[in-house]
């Protein structure tokens, strides 16, 4: 009788902890889709809240937008390297039999949107860099040859265009209004899984791009962590109303959720450059410069191999110049320390490089130099940087 009464008692335990567990995964359950779906969102052009209970809207955005959405295909031919064989030592006994082909061809693949309803498509620049074709696919299935009018390395923007009627568009949003926290749908092409649509929020704007580590590109960034990948290059970013607010464009390698795209009010501004004159002319001064720091200085002060002494403890230092550029000919010198520019204080490199692509080409800007203690004060013009230096 005792056994049974014990084994009841295990059994009763045993339900009790059951229900338990049970309460605690249901709990669980509650507590993760909190998570993953706020209460409310803001609208980033009407400023209206979302209740997330309506979790459809982002798979309306895919219907409104998935079919303006296209894969881009593009292949180059390179020159291939000479292996050992084509020596003519080796050629002597072996003859053509072990002669390699001297040209091969590289295939790339990423996305892109259609503009306009005639067949004008916007993508990265490195999605179809140096392409001796371009093939698009629309979400229906429908191929057209591609033609890139206008390529910008130093933005990653490019402009292409197909000869088509009727196709259907997106619709550019704002990102000048954008606000970390807002929501951010991908739609893309990832490893060549065709239409793939993620989502997340716009985590930061205004990513310059030394911060995320292509320092040779002029724009500044949306961070998002809305999934990006390998063939989302070139696809659209978009808020909750389906507009466009970016173009995907980069990922830092080995991060999660770091993805990277250009503000589309400045890919307007540049695609537009690139269908009249079928390139982007950026400013320059033809300077290699950093951002001064307290031990940059006592690094160069103390270098026995030059000259240059600083004084300064804040700016942005000279430490090379181009022959015949913009800098050298206003009479710029290496170790000259940029204070303002057009009486604006200068703290970091990005500023100079901002500050210089926001005035344009053929334009003056007034500096103010620290020289070994000594200030200086005058003007520089800005030129095109030209096309082989890009």
């Amino acid at each position: 009788m005792s056994n049974l009464r014990s084994s009841t008692l295990k059994f009763a335990k045993s339900l009790a902890l059951y229900g338990f567990i049970a309460a605690c995964s249901a709990t669980a359950a509650v507590v993760t889709t909190a998570r993953l779906v706020p209460t409310t969102a803001q609208a980033p052009s009407s400023g209206s809240g979302r209740l997330l209970t309506d979790r459809g809207f982002i798979a309306s955005v895919a219907d409104q937008v998935g079919p303006a959405v296209v894969r881009i295909d593009s292949s180059r031919t390179v020159a291939q390297r000479s292996g050992p064989f084509n020596d003519p030592f080796f050629r002597e006994f072996f003859g053509d039999m072990w002669e390699q082909p001297s040209t091969r061809v590289e295939r790339g693949q990423g996305s892109g949107f259609v503009v306009e309803a005639d067949g004008v498509i916007w993508t990265n620049a490195h999605v179809v860099e140096g392409a001796d074709t371009v093939t698009v696919t629309l979400k229906d299935g429908r191929e057209f040859r591609g033609e890139v009018v206008g390529e910008d390395p130093l933005t990653d923007v490019a402009v292409i265009k197909v000869q088509a009627q009727d196709l259907p568009t997106v619709t550019l949003g704002d990102s000048e209004q954008l606000r970390p926290g807002e929501w951010a749908i991908a739609i893309g092409n990832p490893l060549g899984l065709d239409n793939t649509v993620t989502a997340g929020i716009v985590s930061a704007t205004g990513r310059t791009s030394a911060q995320i580590r292509v320092p040779d590109k002029r724009v500044q960034f949306i961070q998002t962590d809305a999934a990006i990948n390998p063939g989302n290059s070139g696809g659209p970013l978009l808020n909750e109303q389906g507009e466009v607010i970016g173009i995907n464009t980069a990922i830092i390698g080995g991060a999660q959720g770091l993805g990277f795209a250009i503000p589309i009010n400045s890919a307007q501004r540049l695609a537009q450059e690139l269908i009249e004159k079928g390139r982007v002319d950026h400013a320059y001064l033809g300077i290699q410069m950093r951002t001064l720091t307290a031990e940059l200085r006592q690094q160069i002060n103390n270098d026995p191999r030059n000259d240059v002494r600083l004084d300064a403890n804040k700016g942005v230092v000279i430490l090379g110049l181009m022959r015949n550029s913009p800098a050298m000919q206003a009479g710029l010198e290496v170790g000259d320390v940029i204070v303002t520019m057009d009486g604006r204080s200068i703290a970091e490199a990005e500023q100079v490089q901002q500050i210089v692509q926001d005035v344009g080409v053929g334009e003056s800007i007034a500096l103010e130099v620290d020289r070994g203690g000594r200030q200086v004060t005058l003007d520089v013009q800005t030129k095109a940087l030209p096309q082989q230096r890009r």
